[in-house]
């Protein structure tokens, strides 16, 4: 996207911090790469959330058809590839994972209802109904281009005009990558909180910028078009907490060698999978991934 279009975008400012209020510095600028102009980065000084200070809000136009063909903000994730070739995507291992990891919290699935929070296409929805037919109750929610696909082809994304009757309905709530890319942090998680059951689990992903604090700028996740915010464990324990979770410590749980094992696939490029991938020893590798990026150091989230 040109500097001339980025001129046509809608934009705002926030100073203090999202979760806590707290005054925030600045830690500096980074140009994005699809919108060609400067976003300011800044830093909590209370709860160490940080944060992009002037961040793009016409939502409608970077998470448009390009951004889910990998032709927008994020080049490394194809959604549309995905959808249309689940069986042979790497993405089937972060799904894996993720079933895994939830199970190794929760239990069997059986009778179990589950909402994936930020679906995009429904992927995660999809692998669900085939491999856990016996839950209760499996849908997304999301309102961008993606999700429209989805509902065309018979997977069920709820809208928000649907959530209202659904308060307390849910065992389960996964937010896969999608905290980063909210503007208040705490608003989100609330109304996740109002969809669970009481002890109902919050499965999220996301960064931990603690591993990169002393060069946030440098690191690759900074991405600063879509997201505008976050997270290490201290941050993402005020959010949870100020939005009515229980904060539980933090877990490798199984499933976590698969979640890094599509990561790292991702970040090489990857979009299609291939026996070859399988003779990498993911568990070793993971857990040696994990050291340095600490993911598994964000805490789990139970709904009061």
């Amino acid at each position: 996207m040109s500097s001339d279009k980025s001129d046509q975008l809608d934009f705002t400012t926030r100073l203090n911090c999202p979760i806590c209020e707290g005054h925030s510095i600045k830690l500096g600028c980074k140009r994005g790469r699809y919108i060609q102009r400067e976003f300011s980065l800044r830093e909590c000084l209370n709860c160490t959330y940080t944060f992009i200070e002037n961040p793009c809000v016409s939502f409608d136009r970077i998470y448009d058809e390009n951004y889910y063909r990998a032709k927008g903000a994020d080049p490394l994730t194809n959604y549309v590839f995905e959808f249309e070739h689940p069986d042979i995507s790497i993405r089937v291992h972060e799904f894996r994972g993720i079933i895994e990891s939830v199970g190794s919290v929760v239990g069997a699935l059986a009778d179990k209802s589950w909402l994936d929070f930020g679906s995009g296409g429904g992927g995660l929805v999809r692998h669900l109904n085939a491999v856990a037919p016996e839950a209760k109750f499996v849908a997304g929610f999301d309102e961008g281009w993606m999700a429209d696909e989805a509902r065309r082809h018979g997977i069920a994304i709820l809208r928000n005009s649907e959530l209202d009757d659904l308060h307390g309905s849910f065992d389960v709530v996964s937010a896969i990558e999608v905290l980063e890319h909210v503007l208040d942090p705490v608003e989100t998680l609330s109304s996740i909180r109002k969809l669970l059951k009481p002890g109902g689990l919050f499965y999220y992903t996301t960064g931990n910028s603690a591993p990169f604090r002393k060069n946030m700028l440098e690191w690759s996740y900074v991405t600063p078009e879509i997201h505008v915010g976050f997270f290490n464990p201290k941050s993402v324990s005020a959010a949870l907490e100020r939005a009515g979770f229980e904060v539980q410590p933090a877990l490798y749980t199984p499933g976590f060698d698969k979640i890094i094992k599509f990561k790292i696939l991702k970040n090489l490029g990857f979009w299609r999978d291939s026996w070859i991938f399988d003779l990498v020893p993911w568990s070793a590798v993971s857990k040696l991934v994990d050291m340095k990026y600490r993911l598994s150091d964000l805490p789990l989230a139970v709904a009061r």
